[in-house]
């Protein structure tokens, strides 16, 4: 536990396996959290606490808990964690108590949150990349699998002064200035991985091992970049395709026992964040002139089965 008394005040609002994995761990370090989550995830905590299950360490740590987004009032930083189908309405709810210097920080699938939170509440959120395999099999319990680390920017007083809190939290989190194009790499892994996982019911590692999944994957990769190029982003370090899908293999291979967060929802019978993934990339393209077939296959494929949820 870290004795310092002066953190900033935080709030996780979306208390799933991102924001109470992060949320957790900044409670941990002594910082002043407020999670705000389902009724199931509140219950759980108030009763006995919110048990971390690490690759690192197993400990309990006790938050504040609430299930009202007016308990963000007050926060100098927000961890904005709610699945991207929901970014809209959460934020439009959330500008009510949250004041203009709050930072508030869009740890979310996807590249175009934070503009549906400007859009949507005018609030001028932070894009911030999340690398990280947790997941929550019961209400209270986060079981991290793999990674942790975060990737903001670009550079401002504002983004290196989260970072520095970061840095104290013991949260690693890099600065980039192609933040956009951060974003569009962590989509190209997303739309990747998680479509197969979920609808082949898979983890990662059994993905990886099955050469026709394999080929799924390539062309998956390859369509996202050409999508990228065309819109003029430029995903760092993946302007050789074949490095890019080399990268696709070592996430899926460093969390070989992960379920994709699509394929936790499937199995829960939750609508999933496919829209803001290979549904994304798969209308861009069509509005671009770039063909995104195998995207938009994926795409079609778990909107079939989420319309039996």
């Amino acid at each position: 536990m870290n004795g310092e008394t002066n953190w900033p005040k935080v709030a996780v609002v979306g208390a799933g396996a991102v924001g109470g994995y992060f949320g957790g761990l900044l409670a941990r370090a002594g910082v002043p959290v407020t999670m705000i989550g389902r009724p199931a995830f509140v219950d759980a905590v108030n009763k006995s606490g919110l048990r971390l299950d690490t690759v690192q360490f197993q400990d309990t740590v006790h938050p504040a808990v609430s299930t009202e987004l007016s308990a963000a009032a007050g926060a100098d930083i927000v961890f904005f964690c709610v699945k991207s189908t929901d970014t809209a309405s959460t934020a439009s709810e959330l500008a009510k108590y949250v004041s203009g210097s709050c930072a508030v920080l869009s740890l979310q699938n996807g590249v175009n949150n934070v503009e549906e939170i400007r859009k949507a509440s005018g609030i001028d959120a932070l894009p911030t990349v999340v690398y990280v395999a947790a997941s929550v099999p019961s209400p209270g319990l986060v079981r991290h699998l793999g990674r942790g680390d975060l990737v903001i920017g670009p550079h401002s007083p504002r983004v290196d002064r989260i970072a520095e809190f970061f840095e104290r939290a013991k949260l690693p989190c890099r600065v980039s200035d192609n933040i956009e194009g951060e974003l569009w790499t962590k989509l190209v892994w997303n739309c990747a991985l998680n479509a197969v996982s979920g609808l082949g019911r898979v983890t990662y590692g059994e993905i990886i091992a099955n050469e026709d999944a394999k080929k799924v994957v390539e062309a998956t990769v390859y369509e996202v970049l050409a999508v990228a190029k065309k819109k003029g982003v430029h995903p760092p370090g993946l302007e050789d395709p074949k490095v890019a899908l080399a990268g696709a293999y070592q996430i899926g291979m460093q969390m070989a026992g992960t379920r994709s967060s699509t394929a936790q929802d499937m199995a829960r019978g939750k609508h999933t964040e496919i829209d803001a993934l290979n549904g994304y990339v798969a209308r861009l393209g069509a509005e671009l002139g770039v063909p995104t077939p195998v995207n938009h296959t994926l795409y079609t494929l778990v909107k079939l089965q989420e319309a039996n949820f």
